[in-house]
């Protein structure tokens, strides 16, 4: 009788561990989203996907700032090499059910038909296809700022991966992965974050934040059906809810963003680029003037351009900066800004830097 030998289904495939540690190296904090992209792109690439139906299906909750967008984005950057490989429709343009022309084209005979290009359209479906990869990423934002009428016409699109053009052609969705972003039940998920709704600080283990993660994945699939008709929450595959980030996502994502500033210099000066060096106390200052509950990490976004990036675009263009410099980033003393330094040793700078500190 042959031995019988047990299987790992928990290992994946490589090209699925490929995006997995890409998107873990630009999202910080979301693991839950993460772990849904991945199993859908890999049910895809092994052919066992739904037939007729997108890749997957996608209802991103949560409060602004959190990473929801950024998920998306990442995704694009991680499989075709583009965070901007995304066709994105901003919901909040079609509130009216006229505006829908945009989508999908004005049929034949109406006024401006020839005119009219459908943003939706095969082409713009494939436009950032490769001879690699043949995937689709659509992106719905805030979602809940749409016509019933973009609903109605998201309902085939979820279901049958097809859209019916104005000129009457199809569309296939079967190779795209769908993305809804929303803001509802963020208010609420914002409160239960706060510790005057009855969590003391002190429970801060793993045992309170599962709780409080389950609680909040609660509020807003509730906030979804409170907005969403049955037939539309069935269309979805998944449900995820994004927590707002803490004090060390923050951090993480802080080591990000200067990465791709010191990536921005590269690729501004290519041939003799500057190696840029950031203090702890200037990572403080970032962190402390970029910390903001209700916005998240585009808070932490709009301090590192105007405390870092404009002071430093201000040096280069006066010429104190030169390529193959080393210039030293730290706090001014006693100030809400950050004084640059440049020196051709980076350590004896960072002595020079605390002495004066």
């Amino acid at each position: 009788m042959a031995k019988l030998v047990s299987l790992d289904t928990s290992r994946i495939g490589r090209r699925a561990q490929d995006l997995e540690k890409k998107l873990r190296s630009l999202i910080v904090g979301q693991d839950e989203a993460i772990q849904e992209v991945v199993t859908a792109y890999q049910n895809h690439i092994v052919g066992f996907a739904p037939s007729g139906r997108p890749i997957g299906n996608f209802l991103f909750l949560g409060p602004t700032g959190s990473g929801k967008t950024r998920v998306v984005e990442a995704t694009a950057e991680s499989l075709l090499n583009d965070s901007r490989a995304v066709i994105k429709i901003d919901c909040a343009e079609y509130q009216h059910s006229h505006e829908i022309a945009k989508l999908i084209g004005s049929p034949p005979g109406y006024l401006g038909h020839r005119e009219t290009h459908p943003l939706l359209s095969q082409e713009v479906l494939n436009r950032h296809h490769t001879e690699k990869l043949k995937i689709s990423l659509v992106l719905f934002d805030e979602i809940e700022k749409a016509s019933d009428a973009l609903w109605n016409l998201l309902l085939g699109i979820l279901d049958k991966g097809v859209l019916t053009l104005g000129d009457n052609r199809k569309v296939d969705f079967s190779a795209s992965m769908i993305f809804l972003t929303s803001n509802l039940g963020a208010s609420e998920m914002s409160a239960l974050s706060s510790p005057t709704v009855g969590f003391s600080p002190r429970l801060e283990d793993s045992r309170f934040h599962g709780e409080r993660g389950a609680l909040m994945s609660r509020i807003g699939a509730a906030a979804a059906r409170r907005k969403f008709t049955p037939e539309f929450i069935n269309r979805l595959d998944k449900i995820v809810v994004f927590r707002p980030l803490g004090d060390e996502e923050l951090s993480r994502i802080l080591d990000i963003e200067l990465a791709a500033v010191q990536q921005r210099v590269r690729s501004a000066v290519p041939d003799t680029p500057f190696q840029m060096n950031v203090t702890a106390s200037a990572r403080e200052l970032l962190l402390r003037e970029g910390t903001d509950a209700r916005y998240g990490a585009r808070h932490l976004k709009r301090a590192i351009e105007r405390l870092l990036v404009q002071p430093l675009s201000n040096l280069v263009a006066s010429g104190q900066i030169q390529g193959g410099d080393s210039i030293l980033v730290s706090q001014a003393d006693e100030s809400c800004s950050l004084e640059f330094f440049r020196g051709a040793v980076v350590r004896e700078w960072r002595v020079a830097g605390s002495i004066a500190a």
